[in-house]
This record gives C-alpha cells, structure tokens and sequence, in this order.
C-alpha cells in the first residue's frame, strides 16, 4: 500500500499509510498496548473490533504510521457517526438531521510509549484532515478527559474549542470539543479562567454561551480559558 506521507523519528524513517481490514490485528494489538502503558484506564476510551471494522467498512478513515516497513507504531481515525441521541452535534447546538450529518467525529489516536515526544499526534491530525473532503462536513467534534494534557493540548492545537462538559461512556467525564471546518470564530475579549477540576463553575459558563478556547498551567493545576464568541 503506498504512503501518503513520509517523515523522520531521531534516526528512523516512518511513513503514513491509510489502513484497511488487513491492518486490524495490527490495530487492536497496537491499542492494547497503549491502553496498558497508561496510568490512569480512565484516559482512554479504546475502540472495540466492531467499532474499528464500523470505520474500516467506509463510516470514516483510518491512518497508521509504520517504521521498518510493516511495524505499526501510531494510528489516528475519524468517523462518521450514527445519528443517536448521544450525537455530540447536539451539544453544538445542531438540532436538524441534515446538520448532523455534517459532523465528522475525530476519534481515538494512539502513539506506542516508544515513539512519544516526536509530535506523531500532530502530524498524523494534519495527514487525515488532508484526506478528508471537508466540503461534505461542516464540523469536527471529540470528546477528551479533562486533565488528558496530551490530548487536550492535541486538540487546541489543531484549533479546537470545548462547547460541552458531560459524562459519557458509562458515566466518564469528557469535554466535548468542536471545530468549524468553513468559518474561524472570533471572541469578545473577556476572559474567564477555571480550573478544569472546577465542574460546576465550567458548566455555568458553557450554559451562559462561552466556550473553552486554551489551557495552561496554574501553581499545581491546569485551567482552562473560556470566551464568548462574537455573533455575526
């Protein structure tokens, strides 16, 4: 299968293929594997075989970052999901099923503990999104755990702004980001700061119509700013 994109790790070469079903082994053993290399289970939420084969049968995309020809050391996924009443367009404010259908999800990403500290999250965020006809969606959304600094830091990166906070897979507390893919929002210049540990007061805000829009660190913690954005 041909790349789509080749790149350096320190002194090995790595290139990005798009995965299909004969990658799937590959898949689940890479994502056990990071799942087991995690100190708090609760971070992630992996993917069972029925939703990866969901996505490998054309409901979305799969990408994987290979070293030494055929050894998988990352993958990234979005997918396109079901209309359901857990439809994180909703916490958008999308209310009509034509709406909802232009809302790709970008889902789980996973980097072997090996190859961390290279920026693969990053690059393979770009390669997918460059193998996506964004015509056909108007929104990118994710769900990520509060405290989950290398995921959060992954999505603000790429532009992204938390529009919800809410329990979610069996009762896991996740921020729910989005990112319009045809128009950059602007903010009123007010800023609020809160710790992400904060549930009640982050709550308050998203109700009152800011949004989440950066992290940083705080003495011992990590907060989170919050803005309005300005109607057009």
């Amino acid at each position: 299968m041909n790349s789509i994109y080749e790149g350096q790790l320190g002194e090995s070469q790595f290139a990005v293929k798009v995965l299909d079903k004969s990658y799937l082994s590959k898949i689940l053993a890479l994502q056990e594997v990071v799942c087991d290399a995690l100190p708090n289970k609760d971070i992630l939420q992996p993917l069972t075989e029925e939703e990866f084969l969901y996505i490998l049968d054309g409901k979305g995309l799969l990408i994987g970052a290979f070293v030494d020809e055929e050894q998988l050391i990352a993958f990234r996924a979005v997918l396109i999901p079901e209309i359901d009443e857990e439809h994180l367009g909703y916490t958008i404010g999308l209310v009509n099923e034509s709406d909802l259908n232009r809302v790709l999800y970008q889902e789980i990403s996973s980097v072997h503990p090996d190859y961390r500290g290279y920026g693969l999250q990053k690059i393979l965020a770009k390669v997918i999104m460059q193998q996506i006809e964004t015509k056909d969606f108007d929104y990118l959304a994710a769900t990520v755990m509060p405290y989950n600094i290398a995921s959060l830091k992954d999505k603000f990166s790429q532009g992204f702004y938390i529009v919800g906070l809410k329990y979610a897979y069996g009762g896991k507390l996740r921020y729910v980001f989005a990112l319009n893919l045809h128009d950059r929002l602007q903010y009123d210049a007010k800023k609020v700061t809160i710790s992400m540990g904060d549930v009640e007061a982050q709550h308050r805000l998203l109700q009152e119509g800011f949004v989440g829009v950066a992290m940083k660190p705080l003495a011992d913690d990590w907060v989170v700013e919050y803005q309005k954005p300005i109607s057009k």
